[in-house]
C-alpha cells in the first residue's frame, strides 16, 4: 500500500478491525520509510449497474454521490454519519445484487427517498422537494399530506 505522505510502497498493518457491520475492513498502517501512520478501508468491489440519467446519458454508479445527497438532506438533523454510511452501503449492495446492467436515476432516487422516510421525515421532505422538483406549494403539500397519512397509519 502506497504511503500518502512519502509515496513509498512498503507499509505494515498495525491494527485491523471489521467496520460497517462486517462489510468493510479498517486497517491502521505504518509506513516503513517515514514511520507515519495512515488508515485504509478495504471492501468487496461489487459489479454495479450503469446509471441511466434522465437525458439518456450513461454513467458509472458513484456511492459518494448518494452519500453526498444523504448528507445534504440530513444537514442539521439528528442523523449520525454512521447511519448515512449504512444506508448508502445498503443501497449499493441492493443495486449490485439486483443483477441489472442498467438502472435509471428514477429508481435510485426513489430508493433513496424510501430510506430517508424511515430515517428522518424532514430529510425525506428536503430530498423529495429537490428530487421531484415541486413547481409550487400545492405539489409540496400533496407530498406532505402523504407523509402525514403514512405516519398516522403506523
Amino acid at each position: 500500500m502506497q504511503c500518502p505522505y512519502c509515496r513509498e510502497m512498503d507499509s505494515r498493518v498495525v491494527d485491523s478491525r471489521l467496520a460497517a457491520g462486517g462489510t468493510v475492513t479498517w486497517r491502521r498502517r505504518e509506513c516503513d520509510s517515514c514511520k507515519r501512520r495512515f488508515t485504509t478501508y478495504e471492501r468487496v468491489e461489487h459489479t454495479l449497474p450503469t446509471v441511466v440519467k434522465k437525458d439518456g446519458e450513461r454513467v458509472p454508479f458513484e456511492r459518494e454521490k448518494v452519500l453526498r445527497s444523504l448528507r445534504i438532506a440530513c444537514n442539521k438533523r439528528p442523523v449520525s454519519a454512521d447511519a448515512l454510511e449504512e444506508h448508502a452501503e445498503a443501497l449499493e449492495r441492493e443495486l449490485a445484487e439486483s443483477g441489472e446492467k442498467e438502472v435509471p436515476t428514477l429508481v435510485i432516487g426513489e430508493r433513496v427517498m424510501q430510506r430517508l422516510k424511515t430515517l428522518d421525515d424532514v430529510a425525506y421532505v428536503r430530498f423529495a422537494s429537490v428530487y421531484r422538483s415541486f413547481r409550487d406549494i400545492d405539489e409540496f403539500m400533496v407530498e406532505m399530506n402523504k407523509l402525514v397519512r403514512s405516519k398516522d397509519s403506523e
